[in-house]
């Protein structure tokens, strides 16, 4: 007895590590704390609906509405992996998606979102290092020499064009990088 075998096949490109980290930055989870609805939709919850939207935008790089609702059809079983339940298109239609953007427009839960967000992506490290490592170059530069960069000596035998120094520097002993840019008329060593 032969038995019949159906395959399908969906790219899933980058949209596994894009909801990953949106997984990890607790958008759905946030958005719907800071946005709450009146809890009587069914389907994904207009966090997870935000989520799916990012992931379209990102991953297509085109942020209409009319195109959304056809590639979830067309990622549905990634989508449904990605985030743990069912994933339908009517989901992300476009009617869903302008509540989506409607809800959004709140400036007071934006800001409390945002605040909170940030929270989950942001570190503070405590840099009172006390050793910086700096290694400079200069380079000429196509601008006024009445400005910023002036003229001064040039290790590309150019002094007809103005100089900027620019300097690579890191922050002992964590490694953090610190640059800046200074005219390019003076001596690299008291840099």
């Amino acid at each position: 007895m032969a038995s019949h075998i159906t395959t399908t096949h969906e790219q899933t490109a980058d949209l596994p590590v894009i909801i990953a980290y949106l997984k990890q930055m607790r958008v759905a989870e946030l958005l719907d704390k800071h946005f709450p609805t009146n809890g009587n939709g069914s389907g994904l919850s207009l966090g997870e609906v935000r989520v799916v939207w990012l992931t379209f935008i990102l991953s297509e790089s085109n942020h209409r509405l009319s195109h959304v609702e056809p590639w979830v059809r067309a990622n549905q079983r990634t989508l449904r992996r990605c985030l743990g339940k069912p994933v339908a298109p009517r989901d992300c239609n476009e009617d869903r998606l302008a509540t989506v953007l409607d809800s959004l427009s709140v400036d007071e839960r934006w800001i409390a979102f945002a605040c909170a967000r940030n929270a989950t992506v942001l570190r503070v490290d405590d840099l009172t290092g006390r050793l910086a490592r700096v290694d400079t170059t200069t380079a000429p530069a196509c601008v006024s020499p009445e400005g910023f960069f002036q003229l001064g000596h040039s290790k590309d035998h150019r002094p007809d064009l103005p100089q900027g120094t620019m300097a690579m520097s890191g922050l002992d002993p964590l490694g953090v990088p610190l640059t800046t840019v200074v005219a390019g008329n003076r001596a690299e060593d008291p840099l």
